[in-house]
């Protein structure tokens, strides 16, 4: 059975060798480097067994990318402390969005009426839009890219809709198809980027509930989930765009 892998990091300029893998089952770290194959240099090495393989890596690498911990503690935060992010964050604040649907959504009473209508009402009113304008208005950005299934679920539907109104207020809401997700590697995480410091990662039960909310200041694993935004915003394209896709498509 193939490794379930994920990128650790590289300290490369150039063509991202050498670099640092972990093993997602096992936590086992794979390096990533130049093969040490000099008879001379082989035996110099102890406890070096028949079927095993020595490379050569920068001493940095190990040190910026390499595991800190054996077992990381997760710091878990409650609702209230999640929220207060988005007003206190400084110039940024960006989400990944894979799932095929959110619990909170379907008890959305504009979700009950995106089924009956077709379109999704909103009021302006409301804190989440009320925070956001006021953030964008000072010059922050608020961002996310959500992956969409092809045919997409009703929720997603009903997001594509809604996010005319985030717009309304500033957000910018990219989007892309899941199988594009898949080819640039995206992970199937739910997750907001604040400042490039600061990650909060969003994990749900089977039914779309959110269970908890894990804060990451971790430098190492920051910049993995940078990456990944960066990746994310290259491929995915505006809404309009998209919503023009998924009509022609239907």
């Amino acid at each position: 059975m193939a490794r379930q892998l994920r990128f650790t990091g590289t300290d490369s300029k150039v063509d991202g060798c050498p670099a640092l893998h972990a093993d997602e089952s096992t936590g086992e770290v794979i390096v990533q480097g130049t093969p040490v194959t000099d008879p001379a240099d082989l035996a110099q090495l102890q406890h070096f067994g028949p079927g095993e393989a020595a490379v050569a890596v920068p001493r940095e690498l190990l040190v910026h990318w390499g595991p800190k911990d054996l077992v990381r503690v997760p710091e878990l935060v409650d609702r209230t402390t999640f929220r207060r992010l988005f007003e206190t964050f400084q110039h940024t604040a960006w989400r990944l969005e894979t799932r095929r649907g959110y619990a909170s959504d379907r008890e959305d009473p504009d979700f009950r009426a995106f089924l009956a209508t077709g379109s999704s009402p909103c009021d302006p009113d409301e804190p989440w839009f009320r925070n956001i304008k006021a953030q964008t208005e000072t010059g922050k950005t608020v961002g996310r890219v959500r992956v969409m299934d092809n045919p997409p679920t009703t929720e997603q539907l009903f997001l594509l809709d809604y996010a005319r109104h985030n717009a309304a207020v500033g957000e910018d809401i990219r989007y892309l198809w899941r199988q594009d997700a898949d080819r640039a590697a995206l992970p199937a995480e739910d997750f907001w980027i604040f400042d490039s410091r600061l990650v909060a990662v969003l994990r749900f039960d089977d039914d779309d509930n959110i269970t908890d909310i894990e804060l990451i200041t971790e430098p190492a694993e920051v910049v993995r989930y940078c990456v990944v935004r960066d990746a994310a915003t290259h491929h995915a394209v505006s809404r309009d765009e998209f919503a023009a896709r998924v009509a022609a498509a239907g």
